[in-house]
Parts: C-alpha cells; structure tokens; sequence
C-alpha cells in the first residue's frame, strides 16, 4: 500500500500525553462512523471530538462522507472543531488503531486513491470485515444504491438545497438551546422520524443493500448514507447502518466478542448533562424539578 506523507505535517503534536485526569477510555475491537461531513455547518464536531477521545479501538471504519467536499466547492468552511476531527483520527492511526476511509458520495474526490494510504489511514472503495464471531460483513457507504432504490417523493421535493436549509434551521436551534444551557437535539432527525415517506424509504433501502450483501455471499452489511441509524435482521443478512454525525450522531461499535450495537452518542450526551444539573441542584430544589419532568413525559 503506497504511504503518502502529509505535507508540511509536524508529528510532535501525535505523540502528546492525554490531559491529566482524562476520563477512562471505552475499548472497543471495531468503530464505525460516517456521515461527519466535515466542511459543513451542520457537522456536530464537538460531539465527535468528544466520542472520539472517549474511546479506543482495533481498527476505526470512516464509512463515507466524512469531509463534504460538494458543500466546500461552492464556499469553504472549516472551523477549528473540523480540524481536532482530523488531529484525533491521525492520532488514533498513529498510535496503531487501524483507520480505513471507504469514500462516499460527498467525498467521491477520494475514490480516486483507493488503495492508498494518507497519515495512516487506507483508502478504499469498500472493505469486507471478520467480526471476533468469525463473521464476515461488507463495508460500503451505501450511495451506490440510489439507483436501485427510488427516493421517497419528500426526499425529491426537498432535494439537497431544502435539506441544507434544514439542517441550517437545526444549527440555529442548538445555538439557542447551547445558550440556555440545554444539551444537544436533532429538529431534522426529529421530522424524518414522522414523515411516513421517509420511513418508507428507509425500509427500502435497507432491503436494497441487504440483497446486494447476500449476493457477494457475506454474512453482513454495514452502511450508512441515509443518517439513520439501525440494526436489523433481513433474511440471512444482518444490516448495520451506523448513521452519521450531523443529525443523530451515532456511532456502530463490536465489542471483543463479536457482539454489536449502536451507540447513541447525542443521548448519552443528554443524559450526562442531565446528571450534572441533577448534582448542582439543592435538595429542595430536587423534588419540584423531578414532579415537572414526569408532566412532560
């Protein structure tokens, strides 16, 4: 595999110590995220960065999409969080977790170096991956299947710009709600869930790239493409989609088992946050708090 070096990329910064009383790491044999989009407003950096440093791992899957390189050719964004994203992954390959990009539609610049390796990390079109069970899944970003499987009529009507002005609605939200002090939440994720048509869609993809894994004789696919994040069993074949980081940011993880699951990194966020209000309230305070969110429930 041909190692590109970075230009004008100092290593000194890899080799720094983490903080001290850094939090203990969550080990994992096999990550997967996609869908970052790094170079867009809506890319939820901050909370990658967090889960990044949280974790250690075997081998880290970048499942597609991770720099938006359609929404930096018509205007550059790229704000100090982007970069630590990058800092953070080259430090995870340099410190030998083994990182694989397999491109994706937005970052289809890349296809180009498959076979590569840039930093560490390899370049590839697609993977096949051997789970601690003896399991074999294929690895793809998914967008190969929009030919196969028709876009729901709220996805054409919408189209790219509409969803861009929607996921620049959600940034606005948080700002508002990162003001009053309230943790992250997805406006868009949130009406996805509720347009049946979405929901349609959802299911038929899922099936489209669950046929084309049974077809290359693997045990499993796992994808992402879509932002939403699922694992379902569809006949033989087991479909992971690890979802992505600008609505529902979420990642897929294998334990050293073999054992899979997704975790909600925006939840765990919430719940975090709701822990230490919790512990910065009085106890007379506590009970009246406590009576107002079993209302809202």
């Amino acid at each position: 595999m041909t190692e590109l070096p970075l230009p004008g990329m100092l290593p000194a910064w890899l080799n720094l110590p983490e903080p001290r009383g850094f939090r203990p790491k969550r080990r994992f044999r096999t990550v997967w995220i996609s869908d970052v989009h790094l170079g867009t407003r809506g890319c939820n950096a901050e909370l990658l960065l967090d889960f990044l440093c949280a974790i250690e791992c075997e081998t880290l899957y970048l499942v597609g999409d991770i720099v938006d390189g359609w929404r930096l050719s018509k205007g550059w964004y790229w704000p100090d969080a982007h970069n630590e994203v990058v800092r953070r992954i080259l430090k995870m390959a340099h410190r030998g977790t083994r990182v694989v990009l397999i491109a994706g539609n937005h970052d289809e610049m890349l296809r180009g170096y498959a076979g590569m390796s840039f930093g560490g990390v390899e370049i590839a079109l697609d993977a096949i991956h051997r789970t601690a069970d003896g399991r074999r899944l294929l690895i793809t970003h998914g967008d190969a299947f929009d030919g196969v499987v028709l876009y729901a009529r709220w996805l054409a009507v919408l189209g790219d710009h509409a969803y861009g002005l929607l996921l620049r609605a959600n940034v606005v939200v948080n700002a508002v709600r990162k003001r009053l002090q309230l943790p992250y939440w997805s406006l868009s994720a949130h009406l996805k869930k509720r347009v049946k048509n979405a929901v349609q869609f959802v299911c038929a993809f899922e099936e489209a790239v669950a046929h084309a894994a049974r077809d290359q004789g693997v045990d499993g696919v796992v994808c992402g493409h879509i932002h939403s994040a699922e694992i379902r069993q569809i006949g033989d074949i087991t479909y992971y989609n690890d979802g992505d980081w600008v609505e529902s940011c979420t990642a897929l993880v294998e334990d050293q088992v073999g054992a899979m699951r997704i975790v909600d990194w925006a939840a765990e966020s919430r719940m975090q946050h709701q822990d230490r209000r919790s512990r910065t309230k009085t106890p007379a305070q506590a009970p009246a708090t406590a009576d107002r969110e079993e209302e809202l429930l």
